[in-house]
């Protein structure tokens, strides 16, 4: 993990694009952390759905801002 083991986080931002209709019967998700600062996170997702004997297609991304919070209690 980037983040230490005492922080918490709090959303800034969470945005979710729904692309195609995801009918499976398998999915993989790919997740990336883009910036890792010492208070904003920004990190990104994609969903795929892979029929059987087809190519793996793109149903969903996501975004997230998100804000680390370190010494207020929030990680209990």
């Amino acid at each position: 993990t980037l983040m230490p083991a005492e922080a918490a986080v709090l959303t800034v931002e969470y945005k979710v694009n729904l692309l195609a209709p995801a009918r499976g019967p398998r999915f993989s998700a790919v997740g990336a952390v883009k910036r890792a600062g010492a208070t904003i996170m920004v990190c990104t997702g994609d969903v795929f759905e892979k029929p059987d004997g087809e190519a793996r297609k793109l149903v969903a991304t996501m975004t997230t801002t998100v804000m680390v919070v370190r010494d207020r209690g929030l990680a209990d």
